[in-house]
């Protein structure tokens, strides 16, 4: 009973943020993970590492991908089965897909030790960061399990009504994060290996936490035996599609940028984008945030077919995503050379690639939180089709389209404003999917 009335309350504004601020706040402090990584890497080990890390990305993006297709779109089809008064089926099938996570992640690790060595070996790379790179990858590679429950584990603590819960899990991993890098590559003196180490047991922290919390049956979504419905992993696997696809072709955009830097910078290039990439990524957190926030929320209503509420809670949110928009534009241009110098100092080539970088690629977050909400919002809605059409275009065809021709013009400055023109023309595709589903949905 506690549920419905939590989803029967009136949609306003404060509700919305009862029920998303501790989402954005962890989402945020998840982000801030990889940030404190760079942080000490950068500091403590140098700017050769910082650059390994990047290059090491496109493989994690991986498991992210997979992780975040399952826990996206299985907490979008659990939530409308709830929605729909199905309860004893949700929890079946949420057991099943917690199981599925468990398969994919031990496959996963084992094949990526088996191909870490001949990953890097045509990257052209200096045999300093080609050596970083199979360390920092070989020793993340174990808490790929854990990793696939965190994402997982995040996202059905959210539709429990537990964001606190998972607030509190994000927090105290990202502390045993930063603790454990410092004390690992300053104090054991493990280099880069440490901050991999660091980074697995701060992601290990909720998947531990969220074991226990639903394995206790008076959680509204517990474990219980799974009956395997593969109608129900294939109705998750195209649901969540298009956040599969983001995190794919994100690692796939990154390795451009990393291609396209080392052509006009070298390896200083890699160091900048990677700086870049964490405030942008640590901007866009928020926008993420909020989406994962309102997406139980949606799905209910869509389950529950409450127009009124859904048109409310969609209207509403817009709002919210243009307030921190401008928030966030604002924010970053004002403390752009404060932010580059945490990872970076002055007379480093790296600092003033980072600050014209940095201010280029800030006019994508006028952009971003519109197009991350119409992506979330139709995986909500179940429909991800078009959410796949979306994330796809956005993070891939567009992006791909702007950096392959503006750099030709512009040389390095076009590489910064491939993701400004890759977002304002993914905004123009989000509005118009906007408006032609509005009726089918009723927002």
């Amino acid at each position: 009973m506690e549920k419905q009335n939590i989803y029967g309350k009136p949609v306003t504004l404060g509700n919305i943020l009862k029920f998303a601020v501790p989402t954005i706040a962890m989402t945020v402090f998840m982000s801030f993970y990889t940030m404190v990584d760079g942080l000490f890497v950068s500091n403590l080990i140098g700017t050769n590492a910082l650059s390994a890390i990047n290059l090491t990305m496109p493989i994690i993006q991986l498991v992210t991908a997979i992780s975040t297709m399952l826990a996206t779109g299985g907490s979008a089809v659990i939530m409308k089965k709830m929605g729909e008064g199905k309860s004893e089926e949700a929890k079946e099938d949420f057991t099943f897909l917690i199981l599925v996570n468990v398969i994919v992640g031990a496959f996963m690790c084992v094949t990526g030790y088996m191909a870490t060595d001949r990953i890097f070996a045509g990257m052209d790379l200096s045999a300093d960061v080609e050596g970083y790179c199979v360390e920092y990858l070989s020793r993340y590679l174990p808490f790929t399990v854990p990793v696939l429950l965190m994402n997982n584990f995040t996202l059905y603590m959210i539709a429990s009504e537990k964001a606190a819960l998972s607030l509190v899990c994000s927090v105290a991993g990202g502390i045993l994060n930063m603790v454990l890098d410092y004390v690992l590559i300053a104090g054991f003196d493990m280099g880069i290996s440490g901050a991999a180490v660091a980074t697995g047991a701060g992601y290990s922290v909720t998947a531990v936490v969220g074991l226990a919390v639903f394995s206790r049956r008076k959680n509204l979504l517990h474990f219980q035996k799974p009956v395997f419905r593969f109608k129900i992993l294939a109705n998750a696997a195209t649901n969540g599609c298009s956040e599969m696809a983001t995190a794919l072709v994100t690692g796939i955009i990154t390795m451009m940028f990393n291609w396209m830097m080392l052509h006009y910078v070298g390896e200083d290039g890699v160091a900048a984008v990677t700086i870049i990439m964490y405030v942008l990524m640590f901007a866009s957190s928020l926008y993420t945030g909020y989406s994962y926030g309102v997406a139980p929320m949606l799905s209910f209503y869509h389950g529950e077919q409450n127009f009124e509420k859904l048109r409310r809670l969609v209207w509403t949110s817009g709002k919210v995503i243009a307030a921190i928009s401008g928030i966030t534009v604002g924010a970053s241009l004002w403390l752009t050379r404060p932010l580059v110098s945490v990872f970076a100092r002055p007379d480093n080539p790296v600092y003033d690639l980072a600050v014209t970088g940095n201010r280029i690629c800030t006019i994508a977050l006028f952009f971003i939180g519109f197009n991350i909400f119409a992506s979330g919002m139709f995986t909500a809605l179940s429909n991800g089709i078009v959410s796949a059409a979306l994330a796809f275009s956005r993070s891939f065809v567009f992006m791909l389209a702007a950096m392959l021709t503006l750099p030709l013009i512009l040389g390095v400055n076009g590489v910064w404003l491939a993701t400004p023109a890759a977002e304002l023309i993914a905004l123009a595709l989000s509005a118009f999917m906007f408006l032609k589903y509005r009726k089918r949905y009723g927002y």
